[in-house]
């Protein structure tokens, strides 16, 4: 058999299978993207979790205003700046707050803190079967195998009742990390020839500098740079029901199949480019623009070159200024701008204070680029979102490239759990099954013999 031959003649029927005319899709008022025509988020579903602002609705009209984030009703500034404040780090409050509903008093944190440091282990079998064994080029995709492994090691992996899936979820949380970097670990062995470090989780560290240390050894980061993954931690532990992977989270979880299957299609949903990987892009970009931008400074010079990204004359040709726009969000993202008030103070650390200064003018300027590109008239409203300043400051603390995702994952399997929590508990206690509408047709089946 002629195997080029048959994949060419399959390829072309499936391509043809596929065709669906876009006028149906206005003819039958499909929601595309469950997206409504104005851009807005269709309503699928009801949550006490989190909720991300980023206009109000008047009539019919779109009123763009400066974005919010809350967790549990509280806005992410106040929770950010008060533990800030506090001088420590937020994010096993946060996943407290996230699961419970509440703010912990200092004794609940601190027995929270110390149960979550103690589920940090992975047994030696599993570390050495799961992770080094079987090779890996993508950490996702390590990850992903390895919490379907941790099934195996679950007395009850299938029961949905309340308290067994707090514990699981506990497990979940406290455990990525180590996952996350043993995993890394072993692909930078594997493929990159380097020395296989497996270090022990700390108990004495906080979730940021455990995983600092795991990755990076210790006194191999500073106390500024323990702050900033802390910060991005908390900033992606949730998002609201209905970005991909949570709302992959819930569909999954609707049926009632175990935690490790939920949370493993979730981690299939961020590690789409689409979603998960946009810090990447925006790195690149950027390195683009340095390289190609003489003076830093000169904001004629920095629009010009956004405007030929936009023309598809520069970086990948795409057309597209990554960092850029956001699903719900339109005059600000909450996330970038708190991002970026601990971000300058890395960049003066890190001696990178010119390089700083470019994103911030890239970030002036683009909406006005944007407005010259689309015409006069145009009312789309753009802002940058957390990604813009995500990737610069992961390049900053020395985390490899590799890891800026399943560091998104690591944050949040937080959210998603949550979500679990509430789809199984008190939601509505339906598998989720939306309606697809056949347009292909009736046919008449054809014996083999006449075909």
């Amino acid at each position: 058999m002629d195997e080029q031959f048959f994949f060419s003649n399959l390829e072309k029927s499936v391509y043809k299978s596929c065709q669906i005319d876009n006028e149906l899709f206005d003819i039958y008022d499909v929601k595309r993207g469950l997206r409504n025509n104005d851009r807005t988020g269709v309503l699928v579903g009801l949550t006490n979790i989190g909720d991300v602002v980023g206009y109000e609705k008047v009539g019919d009209k779109i009123i763009p205003i400066p974005g919010k984030l809350l967790y549990r009703g509280i806005n992410i500034d106040d929770i950010i700046h008060g533990f800030q404040k506090e001088k420590m780090h937020g994010f096993d409050e946060t996943v407290y707050l996230l699961l419970s509903g509440r703010l912990p008093n200092k004794a609940e944190l601190e027995e929270f803190t110390a149960h979550l440091a103690s589920l940090r282990s992975l047994p030696d079998t599993f570390v050495n079967d799961m992770i080094l064994s079987m090779k890996g080029k993508d950490v996702l995709n390590m990850l992903a195998r390895s919490v379907l492994g941790l099934y195996t090691l679950d007395d009850n992996p299938d029961s949905i009742v309340l308290e067994n899936m707090i514990k699981q979820s506990l497990n979940l949380i406290a455990k990525f990390p180590s996952i996350v970097a043993y995993s890394y670990q072993a692909l930078r062995y594997a493929y990159k020839g380097r020395t296989l470090s497996i270090r022990h989780p700390q108990a004495n560290l906080s979730t940021a500098e455990n995983f600092l240390y795991l990755i990076k050894g210790e006194n191999s980061y500073t106390k500024l740079q323990a702050d900033l993954v802390d910060l991005a931690l908390v900033l992606h532990a949730e998002h609201g029901g209905g970005n991909n992977s949570t709302f992959t989270m819930r569909v999954t979880s609707s049926t009632e199949t175990d935690i490790y299957s939920a949370v493993t299609s979730a981690i299939g949903s961020l590690k789409g480019p689409l979603h998960g990987g946009a810090n990447l892009k925006v790195l690149d970009m950027m390195e683009n623009i340095k390289a190609n931008v003489k003076d830093w400074k000169d904001k004629e010079e920095v629009e010009a070159y956004l405007l030929k990204i936009l023309n598809k004359e520069a970086n990948d040709f795409s057309g597209k200024i990554y960092g850029v726009g956001h699903a719900v969000y339109t005059i600000s993202d909450p996330r970038a701008i708190l991002l970026k008030e601990r971000a300058r103070d890395l960049a003066v650390e890190q001696g990178r204070s010119a390089e700083f200064d470019l994103y911030c003018m890239v970030e002036e300027v683009t909406p006005e680029v944007f407005r010259r590109f689309k015409g006069e008239q145009s009312t789309k409203v753009v802002c940058i979102n957390v990604d813009f300043y995500s990737g610069f400051v992961y390049s900053c603390i020395g985390i490899p490239r590799e890891l800026y995702t399943p560091l998104f994952a690591l944050a949040r399997v937080s959210g998603w759990c949550t979500h679990r929590l509430e789809e199984l508990t008190f939601s509505a206690k339906r598998i989720i099954r939306p309606a697809f509408k056949n347009v292909y047709g009736k046919r008449d089946y054809v014996p083999l013999e006449e075909r």
